[in-house]
């Protein structure tokens, strides 16, 4: 099995071989790997869960610099403050205010229908904190850009990006979203 799957000819690119070398180089000495492959879709929300830990963000961040994958991001607006601002965003970031969101589902959906190629990730939960329900704007950042979701998983148990089948929302989002999170069933979070 390979350690990191080849990335289909329709998805976001960034980095080249040197940053691709260094990113594979520290998952393999961490023991981290990605399991599945990614559908060649130019436009998709990936959802990643659990989020449980900061540890998700760097080993997401090696991830996509060791596939040379450009993944936009939503993050809490604190995030985005001196002095880490710059690189949050040149890393792919959007800050958004969890407290007042207004017009975030909507300028994320603005975003990838203007993009010609986005994959834009999304912690489902919105926060680290443990058993925290999911939040409803990754699914309608999906239907009002008409574009499908990618679930993934950090498993630290197997110290894996896990990547599942592609999903298409229904428009019931009660019953989707029972499907989504019975796939993290045997996943399990860095501090969990």
């Amino acid at each position: 099995m390979r350690q990191f799957p080849e990335l289909p000819p329709s998805l976001p690119r960034r980095g080249n071989a040197l940053s691709k070398a260094l990113a594979r180089g520290l998952l393999t000495l961490l023991g981290w790997r990605v399991d599945g492959e990614f559908p060649d879709r130019p436009k998709m929300i990936a959802i990643v869960a659990p989020h449980t830990s900061n540890w998700d963000f760097i080993v997401g961040i090696l991830v996509v610099f060791a596939l040379g994958l450009r993944v936009r991001f939503l993050g809490k607006h604190t995030l985005f403050t001196a002095p880490l601002g710059w690189l949050m965003r040149w890393l792919g970031g959007t800050p958004v205010v969890r407290d007042t969101p207004h017009g975030a589902v909507a300028d994320a959906a603005e975003m990838i229908v203007s993009e010609e190629r986005v994959l834009l990730g999304i912690a489902p939960e919105g926060t680290r904190k443990r058993g925290t329900p999911w939040r409803s704007g990754f699914y309608n950042i999906a239907l009002a850009a008409r574009v499908p979701i990618l679930p993934a998983a950090f498993d630290h148990g197997r110290k894996s990006l896990r990547l599942f089948a592609l999903f298409e929302p229904s428009g019931d989002y009660e019953a989707d979203l029972a499907k989504l999170q019975a796939l993290y069933r045997d996943v399990r979070g860095r501090n969990e």
